[in-house]
């Protein structure tokens, strides 16, 4: 059973799954944003181009590795990136980002989550949006993050995966950024590391 996670929680994913996990996918979602017709005539769906990012720091906090839209695979492929969705059309998740923790180099000590409205659009004009920690063997989802925070940002940095001893633990971070790709919110994403 999946755990819903608040602002600044923090759990044991191996406690969580109930055993020792090798492979995690964070899955986001979202629909797009719905419009009023021309003189209030009727509703469409206007898409929407939200971008998953995994960030990977060593124990300084240097950036190591990002894996997004522009790079859909770590250097070293221990972290892979579904491909890059741009409408948020369809059932479930829109993008994925799979981590396998037994390939991870052994100086990444921190994988940090977050997402970027690449539309230009703020959130609180996005439905349906949220993000969520899967044991990619046996699909079993171990935490959510409803990504219920409204306003005028454009990003949101949302949780990170800790080593902790020969285990990981999950953070929910849930900070509000702006700008259209991973690279504008580093200074804000630095402090969680």
């Amino acid at each position: 059973m999946a755990i819903s996670l608040e602002k600044g929680q923090t759990i044991s994913l191996a406690k969580t799954a109930g055993t020792s996990l090798t492979e995690v996918r964070m899955g986001l979602g979202w629909d797009g944003i719905i419009k009023k017709g021309l003189f209030g005539m009727g509703t469409k769906r206007v898409s929407v181009d939200l971008d998953a990012n995994a960030l990977l720091f060593d124990e300084r906090g240097t950036l190591v590795d990002t894996v997004w839209f522009r790079q859909l695979q770590s250097k070293d492929g221990s972290v892979r990136h579904s491909g890059d969705n741009r409408t948020g059309e369809g059932e479930g998740d829109d993008e994925t980002i799979t981590v396998d923790l037994t390939r991870l180099p052994s100086n990444v000590v921190t994988v940090i989550f977050s997402v970027n409205n690449y539309s230009g659009s703020n959130f609180g004009e996005v439905d349906n949006a949220y993000c969520r920690l899967v044991n990619a063997r046996g699909e079993a989802e171990l935490a959510r993050y409803n990504l219920s925070a409204q306003g005028g940002h454009s990003a949101l940095i949302l949780a990170s995966l800790k080593r902790q001893g020969n285990d990981w633990g999950m953070t929910a971070i849930g900070q509000t950024s702006s700008g259209r790709t991973v690279q504008d919110n580093l200074n804000d994403i630095r402090p969680h590391v």
